[in-house]
């Protein structure tokens, strides 16, 4: 069994490519993560200006952040993205990188505009929980 349970509803609309929620299973632990930011090795931020690349720098950094609490993409059950923007099309330039970094593992997720994350060129910030067995 899965140590994450995705769950859908028939009574709700049609699910904008990921689950309503998520229950983890028995004898888990809940890994909370700091939110991945967009920081390459040496604390600075990358690539500045790229909404996109810079989710696929948060998406490296959580799953090596995932990685060193023996857990993986798949143990995740909740996201909340964040997105330095007030444009529709920005958060969904992030979206669409988050939503093919976690392929079918459709986790529930929340995205946000927000007007400022803490890096100076800071654009995204991905914040997760997984469950990893005991």
């Amino acid at each position: 069994m899965p140590n994450v349970t995705l769950i859908r509803s028939d009574s709700l609309a049609a699910t904008p490519g990921y689950a309503y929620a998520s229950v983890v299973g028995p004898d888990t632990r809940l890994v909370h993560l700091a939110g991945a930011c967009p920081l390459d090795a040496d604390g600075t931020v990358v690539p500045v200006g790229d909404y996109a690349g810079q989710a696929a720098k948060c998406i490296e950094n959580l799953v090596a952040a995932l990685d060193a609490a023996g857990a993986a993409l798949a143990d995740v059950a909740y996201t909340r993205v964040l997105v330095a923007s007030p444009r529709r099309n920005d958060l969904g330039a992030v979206w669409s990188v988050v939503r093919a970094a976690f392929a079918d593992h459709e986790v529930p997720s929340t995205l946000f505009g927000v007007t400022v994350l803490g890096y100076e060129n800071q654009l995204v910030e991905i914040e997760a929980v997984a469950a990893i067995a005991e």
